[in-house]
């Protein structure tokens, strides 16, 4: 088995399609404003964004990525005007994270393990 996609359900298509590419995801379907998939760079997991009204963040559900070199990545997505939660930091469980959030408040976490 094998996990191909999340879906996300968002109510600003155009924004959260264009906040996943600044994060370095491949627009690979573009059915924009309904609809949009990408590709993360490294690997074959997909992220698809649908249009959806009245949605509403889940607390519960974190979506993270893993990056080869976390530090430049966020130094380099601050530059570009992306603001984060937290910044680097190492945890008891050998992971270094940092989280931020998507335009639709769904929370994120860049990290290296």
């Amino acid at each position: 088995m094998n996990l191909n996609q999340v879906t996300i359900r968002s109510a600003k298509v155009p924004e959260t399609v264009e906040f996943y590419q600044r994060l370095g995801l491949q627009l690979i379907v573009d059915s924009i404003p309904r609809y949009a998939r990408l590709v993360c760079p490294d690997g074959k997991a997909t992220l698809s964004v649908h249009a959806a009204e009245d949605v509403a963040p889940d607390s519960n559900i974190v979506l993270y990525f893993e990056c080869a070199d976390l530090d430049t990545k966020v130094a380099e997505l601050k530059n570009s005007g992306i603001k984060f939660e937290t910044e680097p930091q190492d945890q008891t469980w050998l992971w270094r994270e940092a989280y931020l959030l998507d335009p639709n408040a769904n929370k994120i976490c860049l990290f290296y393990a």
